[in-house]
């Protein structure tokens, strides 16, 4: 298994959508991936200085994340970009930064 940080820009019209599907646990049931997707999405943070969405995943596809960006990820997030991290790297490497489900600071 692989560890990878990801970044990406939500698709801000589908963005409410896609916190109601994680809100509702409904990416779970998706085999083998939704516990992982669902887990990483819920901790999603906000990159302030490129306003992209940053998350760490687990995955066993080559090329990377390619079941969840047909199921779910394409839907949701352009420019999606994958960097090997090793187990827990990319969630201290982005610890600091806002959630991705509250609003920014205006």
């Amino acid at each position: 298994m692989a560890h990878y940080l990801v970044r990406a820009r939500l698709r801000p019209e589908l963005a409410e959508e896609l916190r109601e599907k994680l809100r509702r646990r409904e990416f779970l049931a998706l085999k083998p991936f939704g516990q992982a997707l669902t887990h990483a999405l819920e901790g999603a943070r906000r990159d302030p200085a490129t306003g992209e969405a940053v998350w760490e995943e687990e995955d066993y596809c080559t090329p990377p994340l390619a079941m969840e960006r047909a199921a779910v990820l394409d839907r949701y997030f352009l420019d999606l970009r994958v960097e090997r991290v090793e187990e827990g790297e990319g969630f201290r490497r982005i610890a600091h930064l806002p959630s991705l489900w509250e609003p920014p600071d205006r």
